[in-house]
């Protein structure tokens, strides 16, 4: 009668009402999980006026301790509250002078006396990591996995004399997943302290299974391996292990152990019983390890972490590169307190706790942390196939597989096909060519990355760093980069150097600039009296995007898309063209070593039709940005509606007008011309398709043009002194013959070239054109080439001249030469055009949005806009 009435009263006194007023609490307890309770007790408000925890242990106070006496907290340590099952007088009377009016024990384990649970006025409260009535006692959460329970769970319950047997206040409940440990659940409820017992081999997989997670803290279960006794986690050739139906086998993901069923279990890791931890991948070759030598500010990041080590391992006289964390008298909570006290110092580094089990020693510990710093963590080595060739003075090494989170691997159904180097027509290297298999693993990936992966929630500041890095790594290898392109797609080597791979690198620093200025805005609404309103927007990433990119300039056209991409913070699935794809994929390779994380960005070599459709199809893509031709934009944006309303930026095929007009300044206008038709073999989205000269210079203009390109040099794009290299690929080169062969037939008056250059590999003559008249095919296709399109017109017609230039479906890029401002302006306002150059051509800056109007697309490349692209708004009202 006696417990009903205590229960009744306090139920009543946990009404809301009762939580206005703040409590004095007692907090019985130890570990972590009752340093994070006190904690947030203290952040609620009450006042904990007394901590009752364990005495130290190795001359170290347990975590709760700690906390307590930072903040001034009166902390009792009492070996015990009983002697002989009666309680002791004196600790009862230091407990009740604190006058607490609630005791709350964060899974304590200590039998404290019923004088002290009834004396609060509101009683005691604990908290049990269990579905009670299930599992009471000790170990609650390992007996929740060793039992294979599919769920788990944690209670809130008034205490009693029995064991865990009080009326229950609360309960919250989660599913248990097979990938689940003591640690993960512990993420969700609390820690407990852990227990060690050898595996029974002689059982099936999913028992073995459980058993192992079920003691997986440091880890504790364990087995007896070719003789050694080795702990067990399997949060993750053959070796003898006792008691097993058949011996494990060790591979490159760790240690794969059977049951008596057949079954296999994979184990990531062990321990040894000296407490050395290692990969279980590692077992043969966990001693090969070659110690690097740290720079000056690497010795004193070590020096630091040195005194951390100290102030943990406050019983030992000197921390010596031998001495070992765990036999210094460390605990799990030490490991968690190492980790977050590093840190504040090097927020570049993120440790995991099974990190600190990897490397036990102080020497160890530094030299993982360094590598990790570094980029060179050997448990992340990035394996890569390489592609060689000695060529341009160096060594190229190419990867030519798919790069899917963070790891080259060949296509699902192991296809390849061959990249051909266009100045010879000789194949480079045979290519991954990638299935949609291979896609929908990438977008899995990309989408993982982003929803649960550190890119998503990284500090931008820090995504910023990352990029600035990977453009310091491109910059490192820009000669390797400008020949890879220069092999691949024909592009001139000193212009690769500058424009394919130097705007990339600029473009990359400019976006990383912009990470952590991403921001929205406060806007006034109407107020509803008597309330009042706050309505801001936020910018958000859209989620996994793909990224389409043509063969015209490789490396930047991916540099132009996914540094706005992944500046804006979201993940990416790029295709490069089929027949460029070699800067893409060493691309990848850099993005490693930069430390991106693996998922953020995937490249999927292969045709259009296949891994391009399908990027257009996916449901799980929000966003796809595809720089090509028109009528692939076209369908690529039917399937993008059609599937789930993909936002879509599209760059698409242009017939830039360039208005030349007798007042200009002939030479540039000269220079500039050809600049406009024949930069990068013509094979330019923006190049000028077709001129208008102004009749009173239009002869000169011509005879002008014609004696500058004869001083062209056509040949060998590695050669420092060539001019113009060879088209891109073969079945480009025959469009082109035809293109001119179609302009002759119509009448336009050939003046110069129109055919394939007499020797090996792909290479077209400059090409000029005269008296092209506005109906012919020539006037209103584009080339993709070196093939300059002439017409004339009359002096003085500045009208006529616009009427005609802004005659055609394209509306990518437009110029105009003349020496006066006022028509300089007058023709730039009126032309129908993304971008309009006067007295100048080609000067795109990443500074600048770059898109077309009309049938050349929507959407912004480069600049601020660019970021919009790849952004989301959303508006957040507050009624206060």
């Amino acid at each position: 009668m006696l417990r009903a009435a205590n229960t009744i009263r306090r139920t009543f006194s946990t009404s809301s009402a009762y939580y206005q007023n703040k409590l004095k609490l007692a907090l019985i307890g130890q570990s972590l999980f009752g340093q994070e309770v006190y904690t947030n007790l203290r952040k609620q408000g009450h006042k904990v006026v007394g901590v009752f925890t364990v005495p130290d242990k190795d001359g170290k106070a347990d975590p709760l301790a700690v906390a307590a006496e930072k903040d001034g907290t009166p902390v009792f340590k009492f070996p015990r509250w009983r002697v002989k099952g009666k309680p002791i007088s004196e600790v009862v009377d230091t407990y009740k002078a604190v006058g607490a009016e609630l005791n709350v024990l964060p899974f304590c384990s200590q039998f404290i006396p019923m004088n002290v649970i009834d004396h609060p006025k509101h009683g005691s409260i604990i908290y049990h990591p269990s579905l009670l009535p299930k599992h009471r006692g000790a170990s609650a959460i390992n007996w929740t996995l060793i039992e294979g329970d599919k769920k788990a769970g944690f209670s809130i319950f008034w205490a009693d004399d029995g064991l865990d047997t009080g009326p229950i206040l609360l309960q919250k409940e989660c599913a248990v997943e097979p990938s689940d440990t003591v640690d993960t659940l512990y993420n969700r409820f609390l820690f407990p302290e852990g227990i060690n017992s050898m595996v029974n081999m002689a059982q099936p997989a999913e028992v073995i299974h459980n058993w192992i997670r079920g003691h997986d803290k440091v880890p504790g279960a364990w087995a007896v391996l070719d003789g050694q006794v080795c702990a067990l986690s399997t949060r993750a050739g053959p070796l003898e292990v006792e008691g097993a139906s058949q011996p494990g086998l060790i591979t490159s993901s760790g240690l794969v152990l059977f049951g008596s069923d057949g079954k296999a279990l994979q184990v990531k890791s062990l321990q040894f019983e000296d407490g050395k931890m290692i990969p279980a991948a590692k077992y043969f070759s966990s001693g090969d390890t070659t110690s690097i030598e740290l720079t000056e500010e690497e010795k004193k990041m070590a020096e630091e972490i040195r005194v951390i080590w100290k102030g943990i391992l406050s019983n030992v006289p000197v921390i010596e590169d031998t001495t070992d964390f765990f036999k210094s008298g460390a605990a799990s909570m030490d490991v968690v307190r190492l980790i977050e006290e590093i840190k504040p110092k090097c927020a570049d580094v993120q440790l995991q706790n099974e990190d600190v089990y990897m490397a036990t020693s102080f020497h160890d510990f530094i030299q993982m942390f360094v590598r990790r710093l570094r980029g060179e963590d050997q448990e992340e080595e990035l394996v890569i196939n390489y592609a060689t060739k000695d060529i341009n003075n160096m060594t190229l090494k190419m990867p030519y597989q798919c790069f899917i989170n963070g790891k080259f691997e060949d296509a699902e159904n192991g296809k390849t096909y061959d990249t051909v180097n266009p100045t010879d027509g000789s194949v480079i290297c045979k290519v991954s060519f990638a299935s949609v298999a291979d896609v929908d693993r990438a977008v899995a990936a990309a989408k993982e990355a982003f929803e649960t992966g550190p890119w998503g929630k990284m500090n931008p500041r820090d995504r910023g760093r990352l990029l600035y890095k990977l453009a310091d790594l491109m910059e490192e290898h820009q000669e390797e980069l400008a020949t890879i392109e220069a092999i691949d797609s024909g592009a001139v080597y000193t212009l690769a150097l500058k424009t394919h791979v130097g705007m990339s690198i600029q473009t990359f620093r400019y976006f990383a600039g912009w990470c952590d200025k991403i921001q929205g805005t406060t806007i006034p609404i109407n107020q509803a009296r008597p309330n009042r309103n706050l309505t801001f927007t936020k910018k958000e990433p859209l989620g996994v995007c793909a990224i389409v990119i043509p063969w015209n300039y490789p490396l930047m056209m991916l540099a132009w898309k996914s540094a706005a991409c992944l500046a804006a913070g979201n993940t990416l699935v790029l295709k490069p063209a089929q027949v460029t794809p070699l800067t893409a994929l060493k691309f990848a390779e850099l993005t490693v070593k930069a430390g991106i994380p693996k998922g953020v960005i995937n490249i999927i070599p292969g045709s259009g039709g296949l891994v391009g459709q399908r990027l257009s199809d996916h449901p799980d893509i929000r966003k796809l940005g595809f720089t090509g031709s028109t009528p692939i934009g076209k369908q690529i944006m039917k399937s993008c509606a059609v599937s789930n309303l993909k936002k879509v930026s599209l760059e698409l095929g242009g017939k830039s007008p360039l208005i030349i007009f007798s007042d200009c300044d002939m030479d540039k206008a000269v220079r500039m011309g050809m600049s406009s038709v024949f930069f990068n073999k013509g094979e330019n989205c923006i190049a000028a398709g077709r001129l208008f000269v102004e009749e009173s210079i239009h002869d000169e203009f011509i005879a002008r043009v014609v004696e500058e390109i004869k001083k062209m040099k056509i040949g060998d794009p590695l050669d420092r002194s060539t001019d113009h290299g060879p088209q891109n690929h073969k079945a480009h080169l025959d469009k082109l013959v035809e293109y001119c062969d179609i302009g002759v037939k119509e009448g336009a008056t050939l003046v110069y070239g129109g055919k394939q250059v007499d020797r090996p590999g792909y290479f077209m003559e400059p090409t000029v054109f005269t008296d092209v008249e506005d109906h012919m095919f020539i006037a209103k296709e584009e080339s993709f080439g070196p093939v300059m399109v002439v017409s004339r017109f009359k002096d003085g017609d500045v009208d006529g001249v616009l009427s005609r230039a802004n005659d055609t479906e394209f509306g990518l890029a437009s110029g105009v030469f003349t020496r006066d401002i006022n028509k300089a302006m007058y023709v730039s306002e009126r032309l129908e055009a993304g971008t309009v150059f006067v007295n100048t051509y080609n000067k795109t800056d990443v500074a600048a949005p770059f898109g077309g109007f009309k049938q050349s697309g929507f959407g912004k490349d480069l600049g601020e806009e660019a970021l919009h692209e790849y952004l989301r708004t959303k508006a957040v009202t507050v009624e206060y």
